[in-house]
């Protein structure tokens, strides 16, 4: 009887967890091959924005390097890998072909370095909003991640640095 108690009890929070669209049964991360993707998050935009950037700490656990090649959304017409660089007293932002991951190391996207351009936004970037993200490492192939708008000053105050 107490097994049955306990079971109803567990079926409940999932109806719970499922009906309220809480995050208790989503993925944070996922893992591949080796590699784990965390930590994935947005800034929220202003209504109508066009442009917006996504950012993920990228961990590689195998005893080779891997690339990031590719980045795909359905909330945007155009996804990139970038880099943030100051030339001539002005700050870029350059297209990037490829991240490098090496061999035990872990990369840190955040804003003011290497990030994930979304282009030609379908969607509003609005706190508490999440979305598919889904990056494509030459080893390792497609992880996709569910990524979390913050709001618009969020810098994911984490003291990790990118390796340039």
């Amino acid at each position: 009887m107490k097994f049955l108690k306990s079971m109803a009890f567990a079926s409940l929070l999932l109806v719970v967890g499922v009906s309220t669209g809480s995050d208790m049964f989503l993925a944070h991360a996922a893992e591949k091959n080796g590699i784990v993707v965390e930590d994935a998050w947005s800034r929220e935009r202003p209504a109508g924005a066009i442009v917006g950037g996504a950012f993920v700490t990228i961990h590689n656990k195998e005893g080779e390097q891997d690339q990031l090649v590719a980045a795909s959304s359905p909330i945007a017409d155009k996804v990139e890998i970038h880099t943030t660089v100051m030339q001539g007293g002005v700050m870029s932002m350059l297209r990037q072909e490829e991240l490098i991951i090496p061999a035990g190391e872990t990369i840190v996207m955040k804003p003011g370095g290497f990030h994930v351009m979304l282009m030609g936004l379908k969607e509003n970037l609005e706190k508490g909003k999440k979305f598919p993200l889904t990056l494509n490492f030459a080893r390792a192939g497609e992880i996709t991640v569910e990524v979390h708008v913050k709001e618009a000053g969020a810098m994911n105050m984490d003291m990790k640095m990118n390796k340039e």
